[in-house]
């Protein structure tokens, strides 16, 4: 592991100079790779894995039509490619990537393949922390860790294919072999990590639930919308309005913040962009933080993965999700955004 200093704290990560793709070719050597779940992270993390040459294997249920999308991939039936159950039983370490409501589903089924030495992996504290409303227990006698890629499935794919790599966090819940950690490390580097920080399954639960409904999907969306509303409120078109509260954050400033922080991006701008911004910050910081107080505790207490687990669990949950997401999709605002997109040189 390599110490390195975060803004005054001094933490161990696993870079891919300690822990190279060799070494975790040579630690799984002898292991089969299971991909349960081929929906948001299974390809990304599949292919990543295939592509870097580990033994795969990909589990989904026949009747899907993500099964198709993993034919459509390249993995082959009998081969690679085999129902749920059939690859937790050929599998020495089990990935569990289906969505929380469907490790729920399938746990039943799934724990009776894990058998002595076997590894469960998630990529999501979410399952074992909030086991009271999951009913997810492990067994005693098997490896359980996680490795949770900071991004989406789209972008661990997409960084992978760049030559590049996406920060993760591991964690280990249970070592019964004396393994869990090599063989986690592994995983973590073949799924295409650029480097490895250590965790906790409660707290990559508390804080990845958090940031979901903050500041990276929620509270993006709600402070965009807010602002677009009030400038149209207040007479501006709706281009003018999109491109001053979505277009200029995504295509400029926040590619400036991810190069070499906010300080670089605020040096970057105009000086009455730096006055304001400065003379804001603070303003806006105050005012939310009543909102994410309610926020952690409403995820620490275990609340939003009940209703998680309530809403996802209902027979229509994807027509309804999908009733919301077009709420959005049709909004004035988004649909701007559509044709703003078209233009772009």
């Amino acid at each position: 592991m390599a110490t390195i200093n975060f803004g005054g704290v001094d933490e161990s990560v696993v870079t891919r100079e300690e822990y190279p793709l060799s070494k975790a070719l040579d630690t799984l050597k002898d292991e089969t790779i299971a991909i349960i779940g081929y929906g948001v992270q299974g390809p990304a993390q599949g292919l990543n894995l295939r592509d870097n040459g580990f033994n795969v294997i990909v589990g989904q249920r026949k009747d899907s039509k993500t099964y198709q999308k993993a034919i459509e991939d390249g993995w082959v039936e009998g081969e690679t490619l085999f129902p749920i159950e059939e690859a937790c039983e050929r599998g020495t370490i089990i990935c569990n990537l289906l969505s929380d409501a469907g490790q729920i589903a399938v746990w039943p089924t799934m724990k009776k393949y894990l058998t002595d030495g076997k590894a469960l992996v998630f990529s999501h504290g979410f399952a074992v922390t909030f086991h009271e409303e999951t009913s997810i227990i492990p067994p005693d006698n098997v490896d359980v860790m996680l490795v949770a890629p900071k991004g989406s499935g789209t972008s661990v794919r997409r960084l992978f294919l760049d030559g590049k790599g996406i920060n993760s966090s591991y964690a280990i819940f249970q070592d019964v072999t004396g393994k869990a950690k090599e063989r986690i490390l592994a995983v973590g580097i073949g799924v295409g990590s650029g480097y490895l920080f250590e965790t906790t399954f409660k707290k990559e639960v508390h804080s990845d639930l958090t940031g979901e409904r903050g500041i990276l999907m929620g509270a993006l969306a709600g402070v965009m919308e807010a602002q677009y509303n009030l400038l149209r409120s207040k007479g501006h078109s709706p281009s003018e309005s999109f491109n001053e509260t979505v277009e200029e954050l995504t295509q400029s400033l926040i590619r400036l913040v991810g190069e070499n922080g906010m300080d670089w991006m605020y040096a970057n701008c105009s000086t009455t962009a730096q006055r304001g911004a400065l003379d804001w910050k603070d303003r806006f910081r105050d005012a939310v933080k009543p909102v994410f107080d309610d926020l952690y505790e409403s995820v620490e207490t275990g609340n939003e993965a009940r209703i998680t687990i309530e809403r996802n669990s209902q027979s229509d949950y994807r027509e309804k999700l999908q009733v919301e997401l077009d709420e959005l999709k049709d909004s004035e605002m988004w649909q701007a955004g559509s044709k703003v997109r078209e233009l772009r040189p």
